[in-house]
């Protein structure tokens, strides 16, 4: 089987593993696991943020990184088809108690006209304010579409303006860095919290990290513990990180190249890939994966028309040209 359906499905590679059995550990919970630290200083060092904390899951760093800046019965605006509204099982507010409410956009971008109309200043006790803003680049939904910096700048000011915090879903802002030369620390200058993923496109098994203040991350923190999340010897998963940060970001570039190539065997306009997710509307989508399924190539419905797939470092050249010959074949009745 050819797997596109997520990046999240990659394995670690044997360098990587070999890094993982080497690794220096320590208790975690404890702040002693000096692989983890190590991890921590060198992300947060890369986008100009103060401190960083390592989570296992890019769902659970959003959720601290939102909830360091949005209290209880606040709200944070963001795109209708963001990651933290569609696909964290409504973890914000479950968890945090916080609202948010939504803008849309064909292809997830920052609309200050639609932000302006929505941003609720603090009324009193009468109604829900706004305290933070939250975009996603890359754009899982949107169909890995990247943010200009100018539009994330412009969006940094507005929130000066008001005096409200900017949250970055930054699951694959690597993709965006590699595709258009944007410095990390550009991506991170726009965002008082971000959150990134090293368990896409980077490929290592398990890890994500909030990055802020110290203070907030401190706070943070707090909350990893209260959830559940202090792990111990978490420095064996920190070490695959830090492989992927050393081998596996610039051949990203790999991955953005053979997404075209699948747009254009599927019909899609190559010239709309940004990165590594192609999503193209089928007559009838769950018929379409099965379909493709029993052809040998594994692909993902992320709506009842909409086929989304995702290349990554377990896909090699050869692998996404037979891919491409089968969709491009494929009939569905």
């Amino acid at each position: 089987m050819i797997d596109l359906r997520s990046d999240t499905v990659t394995r670690p590679t044997e360098a990587m593993r070999a890094a993982m059995a080497a690794a220096e550990v320590g208790d975690d919970v404890y702040g002693e696991d000096p692989t983890v630290r190590a991890l921590e200083e060198r992300v947060a060092e890369l986008f100009g943020h103060e401190a960083a904390l390592w989570t296992p899951t890019g769902s659970l760093a959003n959720v601290l990184a939102v909830a360091a800046v949005v209290a209880p019965g606040q709200e944070v605006l963001c795109e209708a088809r963001a990651h933290i509204a569609r696909a964290e099982l409504g973890a914000h507010g479950a968890v945090s108690g916080l609202t948010m409410r939504t803008w849309s956009h064909p292809r997830g971008q920052v609309d200050l006209a639609a932000l302006g109309e929505l941003f609720a200043p603090d009324l009193g006790p009468y109604f829900v304010q706004t305290a933070a803003l939250s975009v996603e680049n890359t754009h899982n939904f949107a169909g890995g579409a990247v943010l200009p910096l100018a539009d994330l700048q412009a969006l940094r000011a507005f929130a000066d303006e008001r005096g409200v915090a900017v949250h970055l879903d930054g699951a694959r802002i690597w993709n965006a860095h590699v595709a258009t030369g944007t410095p990390l620390r550009d991506y991170g200058r726009v965002a008082d919290v971000m959150a990134v993923c090293l368990s896409k496109g980077l490929g290592a098994p398990a890890g994500s990290l909030l990055l802020g203040s110290a203070e907030r991350t401190a706070q943070a923190r707090v909350r990893r513990k209260r959830l559940g999340a202090g792990m111990r010897q978490v420095g064996i998963l920190a070490a695959a990180g830090l492989h992927a940060l050393d081998h596996h970001v610039e051949r990203l570039a790999d991955d953005h190249a053979h997404a075209r190539l699948l747009a254009e065997a599927v019909g899609a306009d190559p010239a709309g890939v940004d990165t590594n997710i192609v999503a193209f509307d089928v007559a009838d989508a769950p018929a379409y994966v099965a379909r493709a399924r029993e052809a040998g190539v594994l692909v993902g419905a992320v709506g009842a028309r909409t086929i989304r797939l995702v290349t990554h470092l377990d896909v090699g050249r050869d692998d996404v040209e037979l891919a491409a010959k089968v969709l491009a074949g494929l009939v569905v009745e």
